[in-house]
């Protein structure tokens, strides 16, 4: 297959994989969406699989239609056939056909955010408590944790420490009541329920894991507790299940995401395979050195060292600022000086980095 060359020992290690789970390790930089379009297309291509019969899973519809897109431009007009999006796409599909099991119509609505907190304000006048205090987005956000977690409104009242979630526990359950009456779901229930149809009615569940013999699964370090549960009931059958993530490039334990999916992999596919793919495209020696050493401290992960034949790179270069006006100050400072040097830069030739959005404000 004329695509292989394009890849590296580790890469080609991959897209070949004969079957059964695989956990791909792919640091920063590696090519892992190279790595997962191509698997795909060798699936189709070479070994004869409907794409039909793929189920590929990414984090945002973005990167779902860029990856589709991929595939298509190696495979054809096939590629149209296969399941390609989010997890809560994917799950729509499933409830817009198997809700009705539930007693709810296949045309339910869903509820974004402000319908959500609109409907807990109204919980929260039900039980003739104060929205001032009672935070309405606190209790949102301990609902939201729960689905997250597989736990539904009894489960948490069950489990009550303290009148925080009393509260939460007695507006959880006013809350899906009025869902339901409402035909509707919220973002979280698209994934618990469907993993709530596939327990409660096991030929739904065998229905779909006849049907999905290939699962692949990217930015597996993110998953929370439900997500991993519906790729696991998935993926019962078959066991075709390859993941890709990096457990070093896990920043969402605040929104549920939990690491012991990727670290623990071995562990519930005991025949799983596990390829690293340490080679970075991206970055210098000099910026991967710096990386590793850090990150080698963590505990909790899989040990890896990404490495690169790109050259040393310039030195790194550390300014700590007192606040973030004298930091941008610096920055600005920085760029005035490059722009003046026999070298001439450019301004599109610099990019500032920052974690949210909030801070991009004083640049």
């Amino acid at each position: 297959m004329g695509l292989l060359d394009d890849l590296n020992p580790s890469q080609k290690e991959a897209v070949l994989h004969e079957g059964g789970p695989l956990l791909i390790l792919a640091g920063a930089g590696s090519g892992k969406t190279r790595v997962l379009t191509y698997r795909i297309a060798y699936l189709i291509d070479e070994r004869g699989v409907s794409p039909y019969d793929i189920l590929a899973i990414t984090f945002t519809n973005k990167a779902a239609g860029e990856m589709k897109e991929r595939v298509r431009q190696l495979v054809g007009e096939v590629a149209r056939d296969m399941w390609v999006s989010t997890f809560h796409s994917a799950c729509v599909r499933i409830l817009r056909r198997e809700i009705g099991r539930l007693g709810m119509d296949r045309s339910f609505a869903i509820y974004d955010e402000d319908d959500q907190l609109r409907l807990i304000i109204d919980c929260l006048k039900t039980l003739n408590l104060d929205i001032k205090r009672h935070s309405p987005r606190a209790i949102h956000a301990a609902i939201s944790s729960a689905k997250c977690e597989l736990v539904d409104a009894e489960s948490f009242a069950r489990r009550v420490m303290n009148y925080f979630e009393k509260v939460t526990a007695e507006v959880y359950q006013i809350y899906q009541n009025g869902l339901y009456k409402a035909n509707a779901l919220d973002f979280d229930d698209l994934i618990m329920t469907a993993v709530t149809i596939f327990q409660l009615f096991p030929s739904v569940s065998e229905k779909y894991q006849e049907k999905f013999k290939h699962l692949l699964v990217d930015e597996y370090q993110d998953t929370n507790r439900a997500q991993y549960e519906l790729v696991r009931l998935l993926s019962q059958k078959h066991r075709n299940l390859c993941v890709v993530g990096d457990d070093d490039q896990s920043i969402y334990s605040w929104r549920g995401a939990d690491l012991r999916n990727i670290l623990e992999f071995e562990e519930e596919f005991p025949e799983a395979r596990t390829i690293k793919l340490e080679r970075n495209y991206r970055s210098t020696r000099m910026i991967l050195d710096t990386a590793n050493s850090v990150i080698r401290n963590n505990r909790g992960r899989k040990e890896k060292v990404l490495w690169t034949d790109r050259g040393q790179g310039d030195p790194i270069f550390w300014f700590k600022a007192d606040n973030e006006h004298e930091e941008a100050l610096f920055a600005a400072r920085e760029i005035r000086r490059l722009m003046g040097e026999e070298v001439r830069f450019r301004y599109r030739d610099f990019a500032i980095f920052y974690r949210t959005n909030a801070q991009s404000r004083v640049f």
